[in-house]
């Protein structure tokens, strides 16, 4: 019986330990996620077998992931199928890549059935490419950054540090009311999740970012190693009447990340249109297509 426990700030070098090393380059592996949003999907871990096991509620539902670690798959996933039916409920795996599909078909095959929902995927960059903005398809970005440089050539840029929270906080609600966020329950899980990871910076291992125009904050931006060579922006704002503001700190941001970082996951669209337009305007270098995963009947 897999005996799982819920996740805290305390486990982090437990979680590390295993997705730090592995080649998995999902946003829903970065620590930062996993534990400034496990208020709202109640995220637990168990350990088995050199494999880390991750389970979440989520519409009413346990879902787990994808087990991260080395060594024979198959015992794990039976015993976490035989988790969910401890439990009375179906077994459900979310966020499993093509390549985690693979791994699955090829231990049990015909077991599993796969959905995959474009909402979902995963933006992957070249941390190259977003860095120098070079090549005729970035000759957008570039003319945006080249405005913002012409409209305020004494900006300046910082690194994100606990001391700027505040006026982070203050540009979150300030964007909030200039956008006109309508989703009043999706807006208020990510300004807690996001509050929790700027409160608890340092012990997350965050790295951020700030442009300020004008001695004001005009933009800031943080995130965190999903692995070794992918990093995972997971929050980003701006003032929207500072134009080009979003483009400079994305520039800059990325310009000054490790070149060990090749990736940079700018995580999902989650189906709103314009989220999906700025992305893809960016020319991900991939998008990271996820399936939720169920047992085929009679399997």
């Amino acid at each position: 019986m897999l005996q799982f426990k819920e996740l805290t700030l305390a486990d982090k070098a437990t979680i590390q330990g295993y997705t730090l090393t592995s080649n998995r380059r999902n946003c829903d592996l970065s620590f930062a996620n996993l534990c400034s949003w496990r208020f709202l999907y109640q995220t637990e871990f168990a350990e088995m077998d050199g494999y880390l096991l991750l389970r979440f509620r989520l519409n009413e539902e346990w879902s787990y992931m994808m087990p991260v670690g080395q060594g024979n798959l198959q015992p794990v996933i039976l015993a976490m199928i035989a988790d969910a039916e401890s439990l009375g409920l179906p077994f459900v795996m979310r966020g499993v890549s093509v390549r985690m599909r693979a791994d699955l078909e090829q231990t049990f095959p015909d077991k599993f059935q796969f959905e995959s929902n474009r909402d979902y995927a995963d933006y992957l960059y070249l941390r190259d490419d977003l860095a120098t903005l070079r090549g005729k398809k970035f000759q957008a970005k570039r003319n945006h950054v080249n405005k913002f440089l012409r409209l305020y050539p004494d900006f300046t840029y910082y690194e994100l540090t606990p001391e700027l929270v505040p006026e982070c906080l203050a540009l979150e609600a300030q964007w909030a009311a200039e956008t006109q966020q309508t989703n009043t329950a999706a807006l208020e899980s990510e300004r807690r999740s996001l509050t929790y990871a700027l409160e608890n910076f340092h012990e997350l291992d965050l790295v951020g970012g700030v442009l300020c125009v004008a001695g004001k904050m005009a933009a800031f931006t943080y995130g965190t190693p999903i692995n070794a060579f992918t990093f995972d922006v997971c929050v980003e704002k701006a003032d929207t009447n500072i134009e080009g503001a979003y483009a400079m700190i994305n520039y800059e941001f990325a310009r000054r990340l490790p070149e060990h970082y090749q990736f940079i996951n700018r995580e999902e669209d989650l189906g709103i249109a314009g989220l999906r337009q700025a992305k893809l305007s960016y020319q991900p270098h991939e998008i990271l297509e996820k399936h939720r995963v169920t047992l085929l009947a009679n399997k």
